[in-house]
C-alpha cells in the first residue's frame, strides 16, 4: 500500500502554505540520472498549487507540476482520482514503472464549495485505487478488511461520530440547516446524483439504477412520501441529474433547495442511495440505508445492498468503517497555514467558521466607517452577508419601526457601528478590535486578523451586558473547549503573543535596568485616557497619574514599572505626561508579555494587559471594570456588576474571549478562520520582522500633528 497514511494522532510539523516549484533546476534530467530526492509529479499544474497538497504528503520532499516532468525523475505520479486529466499521467507512470497515487477530497471537505474559493481541509491518498471505484481494491477497502483497528481506536471513532452528529457537519457545510415542515405520513429520502459523477460508474451503476431505485422505493414504502434530494448543480442548470422526472410521480416531492443533509435526516425514516456519501452520513444519523450501487460503505453488513462485492467478506462495525475512512484513509491539513492537522483540529476549524459565518448572515447597514475599515468589515461579516455602507448621520435619522411600515414581511436589517459610537440605540451591533489583533498597531492602519461584533453591548462597557459577559456568565463549555483553552494559554505564553505584537523581538529592549529582588515589582499599565474602555470602564480612578499614585499609596515600598500605551509612545494619540517621580522605571519599549514575566503583580484600570497577565499566572489588580474582572480571577478595587456571579476558571475566560466571542479572518484568502489559525499567522508575520511602510510613517506624522503630542 505504500507509505502509511497520516493518522489523526500524528504530530504536526509546519509546512509552507503552497508547494514552491518556482525554484527548480534549469537543466533537464535524463532518464539515466537517479533522482536526487523523493519527488512527486502531479498530473496537472493546478493540482500542484493545491494548498494542502504538501502537508498531506510529507513522504515526498518536493512536489512538481506536470510542466516540469522533463526536469526530474519522480518517485511517484499524483493525479485526481479517476478523472480524464489523469490519463497521460497514468501512462507516464506505467511507462516509467512508477506508482500512481490517486487523490480526492476527503469526506469532510470545507465550509463552502471549491467554485466559491474554499480550499479543501482534507485529502484521501490511495496507492492502489480510489474509494469510489469498486471494480478493483482500494486502500480504504483494504483498511476495512485487514487493518488492525483496536477497541481504543473504535472508541475514538464513536466519539468523533457523536461529535459530527452534534455539530451536524457534512462534506460541505454552507447549506442552511432548516427544518422541514411536519408530515402526517412517513417519509423516505432518495438521493440523486449528477450524471458525470465518477462514483456512479465506479459503483457499478448507471442511469437505469436511479430509475430502479425510485421504483423500488415506491414499492417498498407504499405509505411513505418520497423525498428526492436533487443536486444543487442540477437545479442551477449547470449539470444533469437522473430523477427530475420523479416530480410527476405520485407521493414524490423534489427537494430542490440546498439544505443541510441532517435537516433531511431529521424527518425521514429510511434513506436510499446509489453511491452518494450522504448514505454514510445517514448511517451516522442512525437511519437504515439501502445502497443500489457499491459505495465504500456498502458490503460490510451496515446497509441493505442491491449489489455485492466479492472482496468485501467480513462484517464491519460502523466505528470500524469510520475509523478506516476518516482516521486512517483521510489526511487533514489547514489550507490557511499549510500545516498538517488532525480530524479534531479540522472539526474545530469548521465549527468556528460556520459559527462566524452564520453570525454575519443577513442584511447589514454599516454607519460611519472609515474607508479603510470598509475594506475589511465585509470579510468579517462573511459570505452570507449583504452590506451597505452609510454615513453615521443616516443612523440618527433611521427609526427602526419605520422600516416595517410599507412592507408586511420586511427583511431584517442589522445596524452596525464602530465601538461606542451613537450610544443611545439599543438595536445597534458594535464592532471593535479583537484581543489578538495584528502584528503592528491599528493606528498605523495595520489590517486586523480579529474583530468582535456584539449585538448586546460591547465588552469594555460594563454599564450594560455584552455578549462576552453573557458567554462567561452562562456559557456551556464542553471538554474540547477546555482543552483548546489550555493549549491556547500555553501557546500564547510560550510565544509571547499579545494584542498587537509590535516587533518580532519577544524580549524587552535594552535600557531596562536590573529589577530588584528584595522589593515587590509591580507593573502599572498606562492607557489612552480618552479611550472608550477608560471612559466606560474606569471608576473613581480615571487617569494614569491617579492610578500610579494609588498604587504607590497602597504599596509604598514596591518597585513600580510604568508602561505607557504604545499609541502614546508613538505620538499618535494624546496622553497625560506622567511625572518621573510617580514611578521607579519607565518600561516604554519591548514586548509587553516579556515584561509581565518579570514582575510580581500587574495593576491596571481596564487594559487588556491584565488579561494577558492572567494567562501568565500573574496576580492582577483592577481599579476599573474590564471584561475579565468580577469572575474571581482578579483582585478588584472597584465594585463589579452584580450580573457577574459565576466563579469562572481561566479556561472558561479564555474559551469565551478567544474562541467564541471574536471573529478571525485570513488576510490572504479573506475567509473566516479560527483562533489557532490566527495565532499561527501572527507568529509568521512577527518572524518576518515587519517594518512600517513609507505611507505608514507619513500617516504617523499626520496623526502626531493633528491628534498627538505636536
Amino acid at each position: 500500500m505504500g507509505a502509511s497514511p497520516h493518522t489523526d494522532e500524528q504530530d504536526r510539523q509546519p509546512t509552507a502554505l503552497t508547494t514552491n516549484y518556482a525554484s527548480t533546476d534549469n537543466q533537464a534530467l535524463t532518464d539515466n540520472q537517479a533522482p536526487t530526492d523523493n519527488q512527486a509529479l502531479t498530473a496537472t499544474d493546478a493540482l500542484a498549487r493545491l494548498p494542502i497538497l504538501a502537508p498531506c504528503l510529507p513522504e515526498f520532499s518536493r512536489i512538481r507540476p506536470w510542466r516540469q516532468r522533463h526536469r526530474c525523475r519522480p518517485a511517484a505520479v499524483l493525479g485526481w482520482g479517476n478523472r480524464g486529466t489523469t490519463r497521460r499521467a497514468r501512462r507516464l507512470a506505467t511507462d516509467k514503472g512508477l506508482p500512481f497515487v490517486a487523490l480526492e477530497d476527503g469526506f469532510l471537505r470545507s465550509w463552502g464549495p471549491a467554485d466559491e474559493g474554499f480550499a479543501s481541509l482534507s485529502l484521501v491518498v490511495d496507492h492502489s485505487g480510489i474509494h469510489y471505484d469498486a471494480s478493483r481494491p482500494s486502500d480504504l477497502e483494504t483498511l476495512i478488511n485487514h487493518a488492525d483497528i483496536d477497541a481504543t481506536e473504535e472508541v475514538r471513532a464513536n466519539a468523533l461520530m457523536a461529535r459530527l452528529r452534534l455539530a451536524r457537519l457534512s462534506k460541505y457545510n454552507h447549506a442552511p440547516d432548516i427544518r422541514l415542515s411536519e408530515s402526517s405520513r412517513p417519509r423516505v429520502l432518495l438521493v440523486d446524483q449528477t450524471r458525470d459523477d465518477a462514483s456512479i460508474v465506479g459503483g457499478g451503476a448507471s442511469e437505469a439504477t436511479f430509475v430502479d431505485m425510485l421504483e423500488q422505493a415506491l414499492e417498498s414504502h407504499p405509505e411513505a412520501e418520497i423525498l428526492v434530494k436533487v443536486h444543487p448543480e442540477v437545479i442551477a442548470g449547470r449539470r444533469q441529474g437522473h430523477l427530475l422526472g420523479a416530480a410527476g410521480r405520485p407521493r414524490c416531492r423534489l427537494i430542490t433547495d440546498d439544505i443541510n443533509p441532517w435537516a433531511l435526516f431529521d424527518v425521514v425514516e429510511a434513506v436510499h442511495v446509489v453511491t452518494s456519501q450522504l448514505g454514510f452520513e445517514a448511517l451516522l444519523a442512525g437511519l437504515p440505508v439501502t445502497c443500489h450501487g457499491l459505495p465504500f460503505y456498502a458490503g460490510w453488513g451496515l446497509t441493505q445492498d442491491r449489489q455485492r462485492c466479492a472482496r468485501r467478506q467480513r462484517p464491519a462495525s460502523l466505528a470500524r468503517v469510520f475509523a478506516a475512512a476518516y482516521l486512517r484513509y483521510t489526511r487533514y491539513a489547514n489550507p490557511y497555514t499549510g500545516e498538517p492537522a488532525t480530524l479534531d483540529d479540522t472539526l474545530d476549524l469548521l465549527e468556528d467558521q460556520r459559527r462566524q459565518i452564520q453570525r454575519g448572515a443577513g442584511h447589514w447597514r454599516c454607519y460611519g466607517l472609515s474607508r479603510w475599515k470598509r475594506g475589511f468589515v465585509t470579510d468579517f461579516l462573511g459570505p452570507l452577508s449583504q452590506v451597505e455602507q452609510l454615513p453615521l448621520s443616516s443612523l440618527k435619522s433611521t427609526d427602526s419601526s419605520s422600516e416595517t411600515a410599507s412592507d408586511p414581511a420586511p427583511t431584517p436589517v442589522n445596524h452596525l457601528v464602530w465601538g461606542s459610537q451613537y450610544p443611545r440605540r439599543d438595536d445597534v451591533h458594535r464592532m471593535e478590535d479583537g484581543f489578538l489583533r495584528s502584528v503592528g498597531l491599528g493606528i498605523d492602519l495595520t489590517r486586523p486578523l480579529s474583530l468582535v461584533i456584539d449585538g448586546a453591548g460591547i465588552h469594555y462597557d460594563p454599564t450594560r451586558p455584552s455578549e462576552l459577559e453573557e458567554l462567561i456568565e452562562n456559557g456551556e463549555f464542553n471538554p474540547r473547549d477546555h482543552l483548546r483553552a489550555r493549549r491556547l494559554i500555553s501557546r500564547l505564553v510560550q510565544r509571547g503573543l499579545s494584542k498587537y505584537n509590535d516587533g518580532h523581538d519577544a524580549s524587552p529592549k535594552p535600557g531596562l535596568p536590573a529589577l530588584p529582588s528584595d522589593r515587590p515589582r509591580l507593573l502599572v499599565i498606562g492607557q489612552v485616557e480618552s479611550d472608550a474602555s477608560v471612559r466606560h470602564g474606569a471608576c473613581e480612578i480615571r487617569t494614569n497619574r491617579a492610578l500610579l499614585a494609588e498604587v504607590r499609596r497602597r504599596h509604598p515600598n514596591a518597585f513600580l514599572l510604568y508602561r505607557p500605551h504604545p499609541d502614546v509612545v508613538a505620538g499618535v494619540r494624546q496622553g497625560e505626561q506622567v511625572p518621573a517621580e510617580a514611578y521607579d522605571v519607565l518600561a516604554a519599549e519591548g514586548n509587553i508579555t516579556a515584561l509581565i514575566d518579570q514582575v510580581d503583580e500587574v495593576h491596571t484600570l481596564t487594559s487588556l494587559a491584565g488579561f494577558e497577565a492572567l494567562l501568565r499566572n500573574r496576580p492582577v489588580i483592577t481599579y476599573g471594570l474590564p471584561f475579565y474582572a468580577g469572575w474571581g480571577l482578579t483582585r478588584d478595587k472597584a465594585a463589579t456588576p452584580p450580573r457577574r456571579c459565576r466563579r469562572a476558571t481561566l479556561e472558561v475566560l479564555v474559551a469565551a474571549a478567544l474562541i467564541h466571542y471574536p471573529g478571525y479572518v485570513d488576510p490572504a484568502t479573506r475567509q473566516p478562520i479560527n483562533v489557532e489559525t490566527a495565532i499561527t499567522l501572527l507568529e509568521r508575520q512577527r518572524q518576518q520582522g515587519p517594518r512600517l511602510r513609507l505611507w505608514q510613517r507619513l500617516y504617523r506624522h499626520v496623526r502626531r500633528y493633528l491628534y498627538g503630542r505636536y
